[in-house]
Formats: C-alpha cells, structure tokens, sequence
C-alpha cells in the first residue's frame, strides 16, 4: 500500500461532515473544528502527565466514543494517530489496521448514526467491507457498535433514563433511543460484553444526546447527557471529555445532584465555556450555552476556565468550581470578581459568597404560584364586590378576594410583580440582555397568576418603587445571572443579590460607588447587560 488516500477525505472542502443537518436540537453533530479543539486540549493535558509525550504517538492508548453520531471524533483521532505512529510503525496498511482493531472504539446512537460513524472511520458501511480501509475485522461493525435496546419501563417512564413511555415505546421499525450506555446497571460488564473483557479505555470522548421527552406536561423534556458522564467515570478512564449544555453550572430539572458531584470534583481540570451555542453549532438553537472539559483522574487540582462569545476576547482564569459559600458555578470570571466585591461590602468578609439571612433580597420573593393559580387562570372581566384585580396571562381580570388562600399577606399591601420567564429571542443567546422581563408595581388590591412572581411586601408605594428602580439596575441583574441557569427565573436565582434601604431610587452609578466597582468591570456588565426601560415600552433583546 503506497497511498494515503483514504486518509485524504479531511482535507478536502469543504469536509464532509460539516454538510450533514443535525438530527434534532438534542442530536446534534460535532463539527470537525470543535473536535479538533477539544483533542487538542486531551493531547495537552497527556504532554503535560507524560514529561511532553506524544498522544498521537502511542500505540497502547484506547478512545472511545460512547455516543457516536457522525464518527467524527474516531474519524480525528485515527488521523492524528496514523501521522503520529508512522515513525514507529512505516507500513501503512499495518498502522491502520493496528489503529482501527486495537485502539478506536465506538458505540453508536442510533443504527443510522453507527452507519455513518463506519463510513466515516472504515470508509464503509462494513467494516470488513471490500472498500474497507481496515482489512483486520472479521465482521462488518468491527469496532463501532450498535444494537437496538429497550427502555425499562416503570409507572410510565424508563429506569435508566427517565424517558416517558407514550413518546418512546414505539415499534420495531423505529428509533427507541435507548441508549445503551447508559441503559445498564453495570457499565464495566456491558462494555466488557461488547468489546472483550479487560477491556480499558485510557481516553472517552464524545458529544452526548441532550434530552428526551419524558412524559410530563406538553412538550416536557428531561436532560439525559449528565448520565453519560456519569457512566463513564464509572469505567474510570485517565482521561474523560464531553460537550454538554452548560444549564448545570446552575442546576435545573434533574441536575442539581449531577452539578453538585462535578462541582465538588477537583478532577475537572478544564471548561471551555461558550455563552451561544451557535458559536460552535452552526444554527443550533439550544438556550444557555454549551462547555466542553476535561476531566483528569490522576491529576487533581484547580480548574482552568474559559468563557468564549463571538468576538469577545477569551477570558481565561484558574479557580476552584465551588466557591465558598456557593452552591452553583459561577460563569463568568469578571463576574466572579464583582459578586466577592458585592458581598465583602454586605458581609465584611472577601472568603464567602454567603449572604447572611437578613440581607438577602430571595427572601422578599413569592415562590411559584404567589396566589395558588396556575398559568392558564382567567379571572372574570367585569369587577364585582369583594373582588381583587389579578394580573394574569395576557392581561388582567378580577377573581374574588376571598377565594385566594395563599399569598395572603401580599394582597393588601404594595408590592412589585416580575414574569416568571425571563425575555429572549427564541432559542438564541443574545448579549447584552434583560435577564429579567419588566418588572412593574402591584398596587393593594391586586394579585397575579403562575405567570408572574411576587416581590415584596412594601407599606409605602415609595419604597416598593424604590426596589422597582433597584431591579432595573444593570449590576443588579448580573447578580441575578450568576445564578440563573435558564430562562425560568425563580425565586433561587436571587440568590447573590442584597437588599438595600428601600427610601430611594437606586441606579447603577450609586451601586458602583457603593461596591467599588472598576471600570474595566462596568465595562464588562455594559456588556453583558441591556439597560432596562421602566416605562412599559419593551426593549428589543
């Protein structure tokens, strides 16, 4: 064999696998230059545990996909390993063959994805195919693996993934997407039956599936890529790398133990975070933003963070994922510095981002429900004696004043109403932005639906006017950020905000004064955050 032309499909342009349309918001194909990012970031790390060795030079070391799509990963680790090994290894054909058989394994998602991940990686839909350019395989999925599995199900949702059983338990001529890697109690035994026993992989890599529907409410969908992390620890790799959505910086529906163990894991060495998804996937609409890391097992330590938006230089810091006094991960290292100089003013201590009780601004928000009514309440539309005025989805109405058993001590007094979901502009991350939808002043006598929290309660207009001007402030609303892993904006997300003195009107100006906020971080909130205007006119996001 004299040529490497089989080798030669990523170089051409455009690549091939930067043409195929993702498969849904939750399936989404790496393109070539991020996987090419994140090896590069795996080959570093190995440099520096290795006394500056070659990755892509060993013959031992074992990777593996656990969620291939487009091959896309195997497809560039088999490439950097064919360049790396040739010293060693000069034929050709025996490289490869050393390559595909010994050290490049894949599990697909889907049969169509296993498909494409052998053409991709084998040049063939069969691995032992006569266009193969492998020619050590005796059948024809050699090292990309894929079978149809079934969920578990149990009181409508699956065991293992927590799939819904009316959306996934379909027939035999279509997809479960029932993972098999994370459809198993014990992953070591599941993957020693598929690849051999004694079977170690030395680096997983891959980009997981995001979510699946999971039976609740509407369009209710469950996050299922914390799972794959989760399994492939447990197969105790050296090295572990994913691309995931970055919402478990904050916790959510489902990852809050998940955010807790990673944050507690000095195991985690680097995140590379991006702010739009679409920075790194093309067209892909998926709220909050994307990271990829790398997780070391044996060399703990401080974690290297990234942040990265469009054109925004890359912000880069070495720190600890949980700080003192946290209980999430804070996103942004410039916004790190501004909420220790926030709470040292609030507390007078600089080690802890602990708010004491009495000044945290959460306790002055209603949780869901303010009043026990739901999103879809309508109140009547003509006013009748005893009713109360209730600002409700799409407008207001008024239901009677005694049928409202929560909430009570809210009704009559003066109060300030913020929605529930914050502005944006579909799936996409826009910066600056709100991070807030308008808040406006509740007077005595009114209430609201799901739609709206409650802030409060005030005795005075004046002073309920006075935290409405607070809220609107730019640094106010980054602090509500630090703690905000989706549009939903709960009352836990005020979490890092202090109150104030309610007797007068507050603006950014004053607040950067009080904290000693320094221009180049002004300049960093003006980036980030849109000026909120009062008046009821809404802003464009």
């Amino acid at each position: 064999m004299s040529t490497q032309a089989p080798f030669a499909l990523r170089t051409h342009n455009p690549d091939v696998l930067t043409c195929i349309a993702n498969l849904s918001n939750d399936e989404v194909f790496t393109p070539p230059a991020l996987a090419g990012r994140m090896l590069d970031t795996l080959a570093e790390a190995w440099a520096f545990d290795h006394d500056g060795a070659n990755l892509w030079a060993d013959k031992t070391v074992r990777f593996l996909d656990p969620c291939t799509k487009s091959g896309v990963f195997l497809r560039e680790i088999t490439s950097r390993l064919t360049k790396g090994l040739a010293q060693e290894m000069p034929n050709l054909q025996e490289r490869v063959d050393h390559i595909l058989t010994e050290q490049v394994f894949g599990i697909g998602i889907t049969r169509l994805t296993s498909l494409l991940a052998r053409r991709s990686v084998y040049c063939s839909k069969h691995a032992n195919g006569a266009h193969s350019v492998a020619k050590g395989f005796k059948n024809e999925v050699g090292n990309i693996w894929f079978e149809r599995t079934q969920h578990t199900w149990a009181n409508g949702k699956c065991t293992f993934c927590g799939a819904g059983q009316a959306a996934l338990d379909r027939g035999e001529g279509l997809e479960t997407h029932a993972y098999a890697f994370i459809h198993t109690d014990n992953i070591k035994a599941r993957v020693a039956a598929l690849f051999g026993e004694n079977m170690q992989f030395d680096v997983i890599i891959g980009n997981p599936p995001y979510q699946l529907n999971d039976g609740g409410y509407g369009t209710s969908a469950a996050p299922i890529y914390q799972l794959f992390v989760e399994q492939a620890k447990k197969l105790e790799p050296r090295y572990l790398s994913m691309i995931i959505p970055a919402r478990w910086f904050a916790g959510g529906k489902g990852l809050d133990e998940f955010r807790e163990a990673m944050l507690a894991d000095n195991r985690l060495r680097s995140i590379d975070d991006f702010l739009s998804a679409s920075d790194v996937f093309p067209g892909v609409g998926l709220k909050g933003g994307v990271c990829y890391f790398l997780w070391n097992r044996d060399n703990p330590g401080a974690c290297q963070v990234a942040t990265h938006f469009k054109d925004w230089p890359v912000s880069t810091a070495s720190r600890p994922l949980l700080e003192k006094g946290a209980d999430v991960f804070i996103r942004f290292n410039e916004g790190l510095s501004i909420l220790k100089k926030v709470l040292a003013v609030e507390t007078g201590q600089s080690d802890s981002l602990a708010l004491p009780e009495t000044k945290r601004f959460d306790r002055l928000v209603s949780s869901r429900k303010p009043f026990g009514l739901d999103t879809t309440f309508k109140g009547k539309a003509t006013k009748r004696a005893g009713d109360v005025l209730i600002y409700q989805n799409g407008g207001t109405g008024y239901v009677a004043k005694s049928s409202i058993s929560a909430g009570t001590h809210f009704i009559d007094k003066w109060k300030i109403y913020v929605g529930r979901a914050a502005p944006g502009t579909g799936n996409k991350d826009t910066y600056p932005h709100r991070i807030l939808s308008t808040p406006f002043i509740g007077e005595p006598g009114s209430i609201s639906s799901e739609t709206y929290l409650c802030i409060g309660p005030f005795d005075a207009k004046k002073e309920a006017e006075s935290a409405l001007s607070y809220l609107s402030c730019r640094l106010t609303r980054l602090l509500v950020l630090l703690h905000k892993p989706s549009q939903d904006a709960t009352r836990k997300v005020y979490t890092f905000v202090p109150t104030q003195e309610w007797t007068r009107q507050w603006t950014d100006e004053a607040l950067y004064a009080k904290y000693g906020i320094s221009a180049s971080e002004i300049e960093f909130i003006e980036k980030v955050v849109r000026p909120m205007n009062l008046d009821g006119v809404a802003e464009d996001e």
